[in-house]
Formats: structure tokens, sequence, C-alpha cells
């Protein structure tokens, strides 16, 4: 079974990050000095600069490029997601990673699919003034996942349980910690899928669906709450370079070349890809884009006849 990453929080930081259930001052991160950030190429005061933001799923892939890319711009982070010791690997990554910061970062574990924990762990960050960017990234595609005939009603309705209603959890609770702090103004991104968006003849119906889902529930939401200025954008990324993958494709050089075709830039898309364009609509910077399918694909989706010669370079993903 492959976890985009599921979870958020529990009420008391990990244990064996160095945090008693007692003692609870998330970590921060100290930036030694602004020049420092000016010579790494950082903004000396960062995109998200104040901002509190929950990122789910956070403990590998988008999520984990997400929680670097937003401390490194000023942010605070709540990294939640369902395993503890991939947050304890993650966590030390993270520090690695961002040496010269500002935010604090927090570790939690729990299941998105359960309102009471995302419920906690909203509420866990009224002590650093409320939510004002919540990253709803935590999701599930199931090996059994297949088609109209195959695929199993209890992954199904698995599956919708953390993939739909995990975001709509998340989403519920985001608004309702902006609204107790008094905001004018938030950013909310689900991660739905460019699955969403074109069909695929080696099909995971329950995940396409639920990602459909994602997009329908993220446009409705972002109408509802414009004037609140709240916004609400859906991460549609394309498949990823991950070792999952990268195991399940082996030496099968045409089930390679049958997936890999279809990208104009002859590669799979890096996770740190997916940050940047995350770290954008967290921004400001977005401040008038609402209810958009944030497509970040290689230009897959709008592809008939893709290119011949050599693939694009990648990217190395920061957390690796």
């Amino acid at each position: 079974m492959e976890r985009e990453g599921t979870a958020l929080l529990s009420t008391t930081p990990l244990e064996q990050h160095g945090m008693s259930e007692h003692a609870s001052a998330p970590e921060r991160l100290t930036d030694r000095t602004q020049s420092t950030n000016v010579e790494a190429g950082l903004h000396p005061h960062g995109r998200l600069a104040g901002k509190n933001a929950i990122i789910t799923g956070a403990a590998g892939g988008i999520g984990l490029e997400t929680t670097i890319l937003f401390l490194r711009e000023g942010a605070s982070v709540l990294m939640c997601d369902i395993s503890e010791p991939a947050l304890a690997k993650a966590l030390a990554k993270v520090k690695d990673m961002t040496t010269y910061v500002s935010g604090q970062v927090d570790t939690a574990r729990c299941d998105v699919s359960k309102e009471e924990d995302v419920e906690a762990c909203v509420a866990k960050l009224d002590e650093w003034g409320g939510v004002d960017v919540m990253f709803n990234n935590a999701g599930i595609m199931h090996a059994d996942d297949a088609d109209a005939t195959s695929t199993p009603e209890k992954i199904w309705d698995m599956t919708m349980s953390i993939n739909v209603k995990g975001v709509w959890f998340g989403s519920k609770h985001a608004v309702l910690s902006l609204r107790k702090h008094n905001k004018t103004k938030g950013s909310i991104i689900n991660t739905a899928s460019v699955v969403a968006l074109v069909g695929s003849a080696t099909p995971q119906l329950a995940y396409t669906a639920s990602k459909g889902a994602v997009l329908a529930l993220t446009r409705e939401l972002a109408i509802v709450h414009a004037r609140e200025g709240f916004r609400f954008n859906a991460l549609c990324p394309a498949p990823l370079n991950t070792p999952l993958l990268q195991d399940w494709l082996g030496d099968d050089k045409e089930k390679r070349h049958r997936r890999e075709v279809h990208f104009p830039t002859g590669r799979f898309g890096e996770a740190v890809e997916q940050a940047q364009a995350v770290v954008f609509l967290a921004s400001d910077e977005s401040s008038f884009v609402n209810a958009t399918d944030f497509t970040v694909d290689g230009g897959m989706s709008r592809a008939y006849v893709t290119p011949e010669g050599p693939a694009t370079a990648a990217p190395r993903n920061l957390g690796r």
C-alpha cells in the first residue's frame, strides 16, 4: 500500500524528538544572521515570514520538500504524518537542510480521516497565533485499487475516507481557525492529481475518483469563502520520480517508456518542483489565485505527440 502521507497531529510532540510530554516548546531553528540567508540566496525575511502552516503527509515526497521550503521562506511549520518513525527521520532531514531560518517546527502523528484528530491538530497552532496556511497533502493510493469490476469496496471506502474526508476536515478546521483568530486572509492548498484531469488505461479507480472530488470540493470552498479572504487551490501533480515508482518500473523498458513518452520533458517530475508551486500558492504573491486546478505536470496533460531526444535535466530534491 502506497501512502502519499496520511496524518495530522496528536496533541503532544513526539518524545523521540527530544521533547517530553510536558515540555513541549516546538524547536526553533534560529536565524543566525540575515547575511547568511542572503548569501544562500534566501530573502532576508522570506516570502512566508510570519505565517503558520500545517502540512499533512509531511514525512516524505511533496510534504517533506514543502516543509523545507516553507521554513526557508520564514514560515513556522507543523509536520504531520501517520508514521512516527518516518516523521523522526523527516525532522532530522529538515534540521539538516534548514539551519539558518527563523520559523518554528514541530511534528505530530495523527490520521486525517478522523475529525477529532484534525481538530486537535489545528488547535495546536492556537499557541502560535492560529493557522495561516493549510496544505492538505496526505493521501493514499492502494495497490488493490484497480477498475470498476475488481476494486474491493473496502479499498474504495478507505481511499475516500482519507483522500476526500481528510481534505474536508482539514479545510473545515482551517476555516474555523482563521475565523477564530480574526484573520482576513488564508491559503488552503489541497493535493489532487493530474489523473483527475485525464484518463488512464492503467486504472486506479478509487484514487482517480477521490482526486476528482478534491477538485470539486476545492472549487466550491474557494467561492464560498472568497469574501472572507480565504483562498482554496488544488495542486495537480503528475506522476513523480519516487523510489516506489522506480522499484515498480524496474528494468521493464516497455512499461517505463509507456509512461515517460507522455511527458514532453521526457522525464517524471520531482517532488521539489511541486513544492515550489505550493510556496507560491501559500504566499501573498498568489493573492488573486483562487479556485484553480494548479497543474504541475511538465505539460503532460496538454501533450499529444511528444518530442524525441534526451530528457531534460531534473532538479535534486532537498530531502533526498
